[in-house]
C-alpha cells in the first residue's frame, strides 16, 4: 500500500494523521512543400512544343495549386489527431446523486468492479473548484494503492468508485470526474496546513479525474 508522501506539496485522497490533531481518518519538424523550378533555358529540339503559348503565369498558377493540394491534404491528416482530443476534452455533464457527490464518466470500463475491502489501484488528478492542482499520481509516475470501501481513502472516493446511492460503480480502465462537496472530502478542518497555510482550505469543494486501473 503507497504511503502518504510528506512533502507538503503533496496531498492525496488519503486521509491524514497530524501530531496531536486528527484531521479525517487514517488512513503531446515542421514540414515545408517546396515547389523548385528549373533555372535552365530550355534546349532546342526538333520536337514541336506543345505549350509554345502557354503564359508563365498561369502555369506558376497551376503548379502552386498543385503545390498547394499536397500542402493541404497533409495538415488534415496531421490535424486530425488533434480533433479526436479536442472530442474527448469535451465538458462532462455531471450528474449529482443524492449525497452531494457529483460524476461523470469520460471512460466507461471493461473489466471488473471493485468489491469492497479490495485492494485497488487508481490513478487520479485532484483539483481545487478554482482549477488549482494540488496533487497528482501521474506525476509520480505511480498508481495509488488502497483498499477500497474501508475507509483508507476520503468518502467521495469510496461512493464514487464503489458506487451505491444512484451512483454506478466504476469498472475497471474506466475514467470517471469527480466533484465532492467537503463533507465527502477533508470538512471543515482542510488537509496539509502547516503554519496557517493550507494546501487544501476548509470546506473546499474537489475535484478529482479518477483513472480506475484494477486490483493491485
Amino acid at each position: 500500500m503507497s504511503s502518504l508522501t510528506s512533502s507538503i506539496g503533496t496531498v492525496n485522497p488519503r486521509k491524514f494523521r497530524i501530531p496531536n490533531k486528527r484531521l479525517i481518518k487514517n488512513s503531446d519538424s515542421k514540414e515545408a512543400s517546396n515547389i523548385r523550378f528549373s533555372s535552365q533555358s530550355p534546349r532546342k529540339s526538333s520536337l514541336p512544343i506543345v505549350q509554345k503559348n502557354v503564359n508563365p503565369i498561369t502555369l506558376l498558377s497551376r503548379r502552386e495549386a498543385l503545390g498547394f493540394s499536397f500542402c493541404f491534404g497533409f495538415l488534415d491528416v496531421l490535424l486530425q489527431p488533434e480533433e479526436s482530443v479536442a472530442a474527448e476534452a469535451a465538458p462532462c455533464e455531471l450528474t449529482v446523486a443524492p449525497s452531494g457527490l457529483a460524476f461523470c464518466d469520460k471512460v466507461v470500463g471493461t473489466g471488473p468492479e471493485a468489491a469492497k475491502g479490495q485492494l485497488i489501484k487508481a490513478h487520479y488528478v485532484g483539483k481545487l473548484e478554482n482549477g488549482k492542482v494540488f496533487d497528482s499520481s501521474y506525476n509520480r509516475g505511480k498508481p495509488l494503492t488502497f483498499r477500497i470501501g474501508v475507509g483508507e481513502v476520503i468518502k467521495g472516493w469510496d461512493q464514487g468508485i464503489l458506487g451505491g446511492d444512484g451512483i454506478p460503480p466504476m469498472l475497471a480502465g474506466g475514467k470517471r470526474i469527480l466533484k465532492l462537496p467537503p463533507e465527502l472530502g477533508y470538512g471543515v478542518r482542510g488537509a496539509g496546513c502547516k503554519g496557517g497555510s493550507c494546501i487544501i482550505p476548509p470546506d473546499s469543494v474537489l475535484l478529482f479525474d479518477v483513472e480506475f486501473v484494477g486490483k493491485a
